[in-house]
């Protein structure tokens, strides 16, 4: 049995897509990433970063969003080919 590699949402490079795993933690947090798409098996792809490095840009289920590193750490992603 292999184990699938995974990262947090953060780490997935920009022009990479990943396949959302699972949030962690609990609460509004989660709710808040829940209502914006991030649930599981949803593909997110990430866009750009800005000049700074936070916040970073995501493309979902053809919307784009910016999640600051402290979100996106929240989101467990298994990066997938292109």
């Amino acid at each position: 049995m292999s184990v699938l590699p995974h990262c947090s949402l953060e780490l997935l490079p920009v022009g990479c897509f990943g396949r959302v795993l699972k949030i962690i933690g609990a609460g509004i947090n989660v709710r808040r990433l829940m209502d914006l798409g991030l649930i599981p098996g949803t593909i997110v792809e990430s866009i750009r970063r800005s000049p700074s490095g936070d916040p970073t840009a995501y493309g979902i289920r053809g919307a784009v969003i910016a999640l600051r590193a402290e979100e996106s750490h929240l989101v467990l992603v298994e990066p997938q080919p292109q």
